[in-house]
């Protein structure tokens, strides 16, 4: 079986690697991959986003499936023109992607739908943005519209902080495109929760959830992030409230999209927030998570490579993912000062001695004739793994002291708050 993965980072490497452990004879590739990559699948020089490349790349040679990994591809329609072209390609169309690309779009289906969101507003001028936030009473969720890389939600805990957000978003347009609109929302409290589901139209299978870390610092301090930090299985996330995150929002919301034009193949990530009064919907992801993928995937039990043929069948009842009992736990080793500036081309050391029950996942490395450098914002994904989730914290730890490279920071408290082996996680959660 010919196979390609599409994207470079840490994501696409545990992708590789997931699918080297399942099909150990599969003709592995990946576009464009990484240095690291090669060392599992032989790497194609073409852009993740260089949507003509690929399927000229994929045309002339057949690929037996193309998994495609970051939101870009899909947002530019990678995989209609593969599916055009006759090539099994696991991801979403592009109308399938504005549950992702556009949060105004898919703030408003949700709405219609009846699936739980934050109090919302919309706004395409600074100023009716401004007028909003003066009248609003509370702390307020600002976010750019479009992709923006997990950068574009800004927490804002008083008005000033929200008019310096529609500011950075819509004025000084740091998120480019990406900010011609804004959602404003209510902000929501409590804990966090990853849930993920391969999906075919409007059936779909809860193949598992994780807990990520956005913001920059321990204590969920400084700006958020594209993830620098997950845990899987979650304790809180038991039978009964996947069922009611089946039930009445990822069931719904597929439901919508393909009433809307945008029917959904690929893995749909649900990011909730558990709040007093159940789940809500902060976004969706059309993606596995990163770094959620580095959790999930070494802890799945099943064929990854034959699920995502299945739901491109549109049949997931052949979809035999579960988790396997086990944790994982993800530490991101990040560049000094992300997600603001940083450098790179730090010589990166101890990889080589990483104990038992820990993987490196590289997401911004580059190797050259005498070693290996960072070459990213988020440089390496530190998971350790064990039979319940603080183990599996131990492990990663243990790895992460042996890891070093000049100015690298981490957060010290991912899954601090798991002391108890979590629950886990139910094989499969009917639509």
């Amino acid at each position: 079986m010919k196979i390609l993965v599409v994207g470079s980072g840490g994501r696409e490497h545990a992708l590789c690697w997931r699918v080297r452990a399942d099909r150990p004879d599969a003709d592995l590739y990946c576009a464009p991959g990484s240095s690291v990559i090669a060392g599992i699948a032989t790497t194609v020089p073409v852009a993740a986003d260089d949507v003509p490349g690929l399927v000229d790349w994929s045309v002339a040679n057949r690929p037996d499936l193309v998994i495609v990994g970051p939101e870009d591809p899909c947002a530019l329609g990678l995989v209609d023109h593969l599916t055009e072209a006759g090539i099994h390609a696991f991801g979403p169309s592009a109308a399938a992607t504005r549950l992702e690309s556009s949060k105004a779009w898919t703030t408003e289906l949700l709405d219609r739908a009846g699936v739980p969101v934050p109090d919302s507003a919309i706004f395409d001028t600074p100023l009716d943005a401004h007028d909003y936030v003066d009248d609003a009473v509370g702390p307020l969720v600002v976010k750019a519209d479009g992709l923006a890389l997990g950068k574009g939600v800004l927490v804002c805990d008083t008005a000033d902080k929200a008019h310096a957000a529609i500011d950075a978003i819509m004025v000084e347009r740091q998120f480019g495109d990406a900010g011609d609109s804004v959602v404003i929302q209510e902000r929501c409290y409590g804990q966090e929760l990853s849930v993920f589901a391969i999906c075919a139209g409007t059936s779909f299978r809860i193949i598992g959830s994780a807990r990520d870390y956005k913001r920059a610092y321990d204590g969920d301090e400084g700006l958020n992030t594209g993830g620098v930090g997950a845990y899987s299985p979650v304790a809180d996330a038991d039978d009964a409230l996947l069922q009611e995150v089946a039930d009445r929002i990822i069931g719904p919301t597929l439901q919508a999209a393909a009433d809307a034009g945008g029917p959904f193949t690929g893995v749909l990530y649900a990011g909730l927030m558990l709040t007093a009064s159940g789940p809500v919907v902060i976004e969706f992801n059309i993606r596995f998570g990163d770094p959620e993928a580095q959790v999930i995937l070494p802890t799945m039990r099943g064929d990854l490579v034959a699920a995502m043929l299945a739901a491109i069948d549109g049949d997931v009842s052949r979809v035999d993912l579960v988790p396997d009992g086990s944790a994982a736990v993800c530490v991101v080793l990040a560049s000094g000062g992300y997600p603001g500036s940083y450098e790179t081309g730090r010589k990166i050391e101890g990889l080589d001695a990483l104990p038992p029950g820990a993987v490196a996942f590289h997401a911004g490395t580059e190797t050259r004739g005498d070693g290996l450098f960072t070459a990213g914002g988020r440089v390496l994904g530190i998971v350790g793994t064990g039979p319940d989730v603080p183990a599996a914290r131990t492990n990663a730890y243990a790895a992460v002291d042996e890891v070093t490279f000049q100015e690298c920071q981490w957060r010290s408290d991912i899954a601090a708050a798991e002391q108890a082996p979590a629950r886990k996680s139910p094989s499969v959660v009917p639509a």
